[in-house]
């Protein structure tokens, strides 16, 4: 049962359409189950399309349509559940369509296909005779139905966008809000093997792109094939290995060559060559050499890649572009030209993963999490990215376009708006005043707007600058960019967090392997491991903070007291050694640590006897109390900062350092979020560090509303059972304040 389900599953994978996908898909469908007919439905608009039969009227695909309130396969889609019936004509739902010719049949098995809770359509087996499939029938129906489900949703996507006349839409989760409308620039997207049929004018000028696109591939091969050798994963280094020897002159890269000398384009030749092997080996009954296939399949779309889009990571976009990839690192996001990145889209990635979190830094809309993107061809297409409702629209109409166009007009008149008291003091109507700090990673996010809007800088992410470059930044190089941050700062606070990666901030030049990377070495974890690292950068720190009083020191994951103490051994050591050679007193900087375990929630009084201050970091506090990934689309739903049991970790947090003399700020992505800052103002936070994208709009805010009201407010939020309820209330309030169109685009 197992190698039928894998057969058909890669079969259907394979293809490059879904009509034949579902052509495939019933016809090896009946013969694993040796039934006389197997069927598939669609839906499309609340109807449910005869999409592919094999058994019933050929004519009758795409002209049998029903709803969901109608017909045995309407029950099985509205039900989300089997049915099997021994004689389906004797059950009430029973409906026939006399054009698919169905009237010999009795016994009937449908199954749902289920992508993501949302039913994508039904496959249904029918015999003649009148009896009740067995259970392992539908037992091997209903795997086959689940694993297929995200096939068949990525090809009926893939579809809809090739033979676009209306728009489609794509839903992701928001990462960072806001509107943008651009042509795509999609990076790792898929790659067809049925290239256009061009023949070629310049032969010779053809090989030569042909054989550097394949010295660029075999370049990469051997790189990854080199990193897992030195990972000892010799099993998976040596199928990198082989696609290297399928490159050589007596293999497939000879064929390749061949077939431009008989005067085809290189993309042409790639594509003849592979389609016609595939074709072949497919062919063959012995199931290792079927299995080759997919080997040529790769490589070929390795090599296309190499010809289509060489070095597109490094373009520069004549038009500001929405960037369309599987994930984006924070070394893309930093190097991007920000004048032409009009917005983001990933198909991986978190609301609360580091690139997400860049994003809302500089200010881009973008979403993450949407499932089948790179599998349709949207390069170059005019795109709406509606970051604000987790929407992307593909080949939008002209109505469509002028819409959001005035939706971006008016947000612009609006953040004039928020920018005209930007300088003003963050002061509530009944007089309590609000400190707001900037988050900042990049030295291009510390603009003038330092100065003038914020009371200095809650956190300044180091891990940047070392993301940036090839290897670990040496001691000169880290205190020339501290010196810049604490400057642009002018004389105000700067935080200074040490080096926090693992987890979503991983660095090229020194890969962290491990099965759950958000329960492992990562922040202060990893810099306790590696003293000669760690003491270089507090010695850059001290020495860029000088004698001045703006630095303060923030520690990442801190789990254990002991970790605390072995941190301030560290830095009395750094701090010695630098007064005894610069021959002056450096200032000793105030210490604090990042409140993101829980279990140090029940330890701030030991906590508040060795730090001066905490920093609630509430996106790793969220994700470790809901135990959910926050990079996981599978689960975004449930990653919920204003839950009402992370609002009561939150308010128990400043209480408890409120009670031992602790300074306490926020500076996870909850303080940057309207509503977030609106209810951490309720619990009594007083300092709050966020974007600089959201600096402004939430000053505005903040001196519009009372102290005294948010506080009675706090008693009903933290009273509710779920994030829905407690968002409903905080509309409730805005709205009865005046504030809905401040802080709803």
């Amino acid at each position: 049962m197992l190698n039928m389900l894998r057969d058909i599953t890669q079969a259907v994978a394979r293809a490059n359409s879904l009509e034949s996908a579902l052509n495939i898909l019933v016809a090896q469908t009946r013969i694993a189950m040796a039934t006389h007919c197997c069927s598939i439905y669609i839906l499309e608009q609340q109807n449910l399309v005869l999409s592919a039969t094999e058994g019933l009227e050929k004519s009758a695909v795409g002209r049998v349509s029903m709803p969901l309130s109608e017909g045995l396969v309407g029950l099985v889609a509205q039900r989300e559940e089997p049915i099997n019936l021994a004689d389906a004509r004797i059950h009430p739902r029973f409906k026939l369509f006399p054009e698919a010719a169905e009237e010999e049949y009795r016994a009937f098995l449908a199954v749902p296909i289920i992508f993501q809770k949302l039913v994508v359509g039904v496959i249904v087996v029918q015999q003649p005779e009148a009896r009740q499939f067995s259970e392992s029938e539908e037992a091997f129906l209903m795997t086959l139905a689940a694993q297929l489900a995200v096939v068949v949703r990525s090809l009926k996507h893939k579809a809809a966008v090739t033979n676009v006349q209306h728009q489609v839409v794509f839903n992701g989760v928001t990462a960072s809000s806001g509107i943008a409308i651009a042509h795509g620039l999609v990076l790792g997207g898929m790659i067809s093997l049925e290239q256009p049929q061009r023949h070629c004018d310049d032969i010779d000028s053809e090989l030569m792109r042909l054989k550097q696109a394949m010295q660029r591939c075999s370049d990469m091969l051997s790189t990854i094939s080199q990193r897992f050798e030195r990972e000892k994963s010799g099993d998976v280094a040596s199928i990198f290995t082989a696609f290297k020897l399928l490159l050589d002159d007596s293999s497939l890269g000879g064929e390749y060559a061949r077939e431009v000398t008989l005067g085809w384009q290189a993309e042409s030749a790639v594509s003849r060559v592979s389609l016609r092997y595939i074709e072949q080996f497919l062919a063959m009954e012995d199931p290792y050499l079927k299995e080759r296939a997919s080997d040529i399949r790769e490589l070929g779309q390795k090599v296309l890649r190499q010809l289509i889009e060489p070095g597109r990571l490094e373009v520069d976009p004549d038009k500001p572009v929405i960037l369309v990839a599987k994930e984006v690192d924070a070394t893309l996001l930093a190097e991007f030209p920000r004048q032409k990145l009009a917005g983001i889209v990933t198909e991986r990635g978190g609301v609360n993963a580091h690139a997400a979190i860049l994003a809302r830094a500089l200010g881009v809309p973008a979403i993450v999490g949407t499932e089948d993107i790179l599998s349709t061809d949207i390069d170059k297409k005019l795109l709406v990215l509606n970051a604000t409702r987790g929407q992307l629209l593909v080949s939008p109409s002209p109505a469509v376009i002028e819409e959001y166009q005035l939706l971006l007009d008016a947000d612009v008149e609006k953040q004039k708006q928020f920018s005209a008291e930007l300088s003003l003091p963050s002061i509530t109507t009944d007089g309590q005043r609000i400190h707001l700090y900037l988050n900042a990673g990049l030295l291009s996010g510390i603009s003038s707007e330092i100065a003038e809007g914020a009371d200095g800088i809650g956190l300044y992410r180091t891990e940047i600058p070392f993301m940036l470059h090839q290897r670990f930044p040496s001691e000169s190089e880290q205190i020339s960019v501290y010196r810049k941050v604490l400057n642009a700062a002018g004389d105000r606070p700067v935080v200074m967090r040490t080096l926090d990666v693992g987890g979503d901030k991983p660095l090229p030049y020194f890969p962290i392997k491990e099965d759950n990377p958000f329960l492992g070495w990562r922040g202060i974890r990893l810099s306790l491991d590696h003293p000669e690292l760690f003491l270089v950068q507090l010695r850059a720190m001290l020495q860029a903070g000088g004698q001045g009083h703006q630095l303060q020191i923030l520690l990442p994951m801190v789990s254990t007291l002991d970790e605390i103490d072995q941190t301030l051994v560290y830095l009395e050591q750094a701090f010695t050694e630098l007064n005894q050679e610069l021959k002056f007193e450096l200032v000793r900087p105030k210490i604090g640590v990042m409140l993101e375990v829980p279990v140090l929630l029940y330890q701030l009084q030991e906590v508040a006897k060795r730090v001066d201050f905490v920093s609630v970091g509430s996106n790793d506090l969220t994700q470790y109390l809901l135990a959910v990934d926050r990079n996981n689309p599978s689960v975004s739903s449930l990653f919920d900062s204003y839950h009402p049991g992370i609002l009561r970790a939150l308010k128990l947090a400043v209480d408890e350092c409120e009670q031992y003399d602790l300074d306490v700020s926020v500076c996870g992505e909850l303080a940057g979020e309207p509503y977030g800052a609106l209810v951490l103002v309720a619990m009594g936070y007083r300092k709050l560090s966020m974007n600089q994208a959201s600096l402004a709009r939430i000053n505005y805010i903040l001196r519009r509303v009372s102290q005294q009201d948010l506080s009675e407010l706090l008693t009903l939020l933290l009273m509710q059972s779920n994030g829905q309820q407690v968002r409903t209330l905080l509309g409730s309030f805005v709205e009865n304040n005046g504030l809905d169109d401040l802080i709803n685009p």
